[in-house]
């Protein structure tokens, strides 16, 4: 067993051209003052992160790291999930993914793809120079339009998209494994990587890559009526990083997991600030502790009702309420009346 660290907070939703949540000096005393002692960075946000200088400079990531500890700021994680994005992007989605990239790539897919993949490549180089473990990212998606077999998929079709899937990845997995960072791909709707059998699918392409992990985040599975402990057991060595959010699922006689394409707050199925929703935060973090997991908690707020300041503040002291200290001695241990070897032969009758 092992103690998880936190609270920390994942800045990407709280990022903006505002004071104090648009530079890195401000935002992460803003974070210390909400209560957090890490954050997990935006590694596309160049308001808080030079990526390319990171990459490249262990002076630039001291420096980094040295300002956000003077504002008693610890660097969890580095986020890749928008470039993660675009390694594998389905045509029909091409105009609402340009804007993850940069201009220059705009309208050319071939250019988009190869931007992301040296992007996620330049935030595994960052996340070592930085002193990190992990990387957040998405897995991109080919498979995710024929999601619902109708019509019915041609034969071969989703084996076809993640060989293709896998054959993009295996080369940044593979500059993982230089970079001594692991890949922790967040499982989501909407990536073709979305529950435990499709990562299976791609694990499998990739041969078990010692370098692929997951990100694990409760509330995507609450959507998906998925059982997010059991998943726990599941996958146990295979999670790297962890997301704390919560969610609600109530379905009516008019919608479901779909949705019916509504706006947020009228979903069955919502994101909501921690403690307003479904998820037993005790059983995950029970869980995790006792499988062993030492890294961290982090925050990744999302609500369609609560103020995101209010759901930020809220949310570390919900963490720090939920973090296990792993225990030192046994609960009995006062009633301990010793044993050797000859008294244990005896205890169970094999010296009379």
């Amino acid at each position: 067993m092992k103690t998880i660290k936190g609270p920390a907070l994942f800045l990407a939703q709280f990022a903006s051209d505002e004071a104090p949540f648009n530079d890195w000096d401000s935002i992460t005393k803003w974070a210390a003052d909400c209560g957090y002692v890490g954050v997990q960075v935006p590694s596309w946000d160049a308001r808080f992160l030079d990526l390319e200088t990171a990459a490249t400079s262990r002076d630039y990531c001291d420096s980094f790291k040295g300002r956000a500890a003077e504002n008693g700021i610890t660097v969890t994680e580095l986020s890749a999930h928008l470039q993660g994005q675009l390694v594998a992007v389905h045509p029909a989605y091409d105009v609402a993914f340009d804007g993850f990239a940069a201009p220059s790539v705009h309208g050319n897919p071939k250019a988009r793809q190869e931007w992301a993949v040296r992007q996620v490549k330049l935030a595994l180089d960052a996340s070592r120079n930085l002193g990190l473990s992990a990387l957040g990212a998405f897995s991109g998606a080919l498979a995710w339009p024929y999601v619902y077999p109708w019509p019915q998929r041609p034969e071969g079709l989703v084996e076809m998209a993640f060989d293709e899937l896998a054959t993009r990845w295996r080369p940044i997995l593979d500059h993982a494994e230089e970079a001594g960072v692991d890949i922790c791909y967040e499982i989501h709707p909407g990536e073709d990587l979305h529950d435990g059998a499709s990562f299976e699918m791609f694990l499998d392409r990739v041969e078990h890559h010692a370098r692929a992990k997951m990100l694990y985040d409760p509330s995507h599975y609450v959507l998906q009526c998925l059982d997010y402990i059991s998943n726990l057991d599941d996958y146990a060595e295979r999670i790297g990083m962890f997301h704390v959010k919560d969610a609600e699922f109530n379905p009516t006689g008019k919608q479901g997991v779909y949705g019916g394409f509504q706006p947020w707050a009228q979903r069955a199925g919502r994101f909501r600030s921690l403690g307003d929703g479904q998820v037993d935060f005790k059983a995950v973090f029970s869980k995790l502790t006792t499988m062993g997991f030492d890294g961290w908690a982090v925050v990744e707020w999302e609500c369609a009702l609560k103020h995101p300041e209010d759901g930020a503040r809220e949310g570390a002291q919900f963490v720090r309420d939920h973090i296990i200290r792993v225990t030192d001695r046994a609960f009995d241990d006062f009633a301990d009346g010793g044993a050797d070897d000859a008294a244990n032969r005896k205890m169970l009758g094999l010296e009379r």
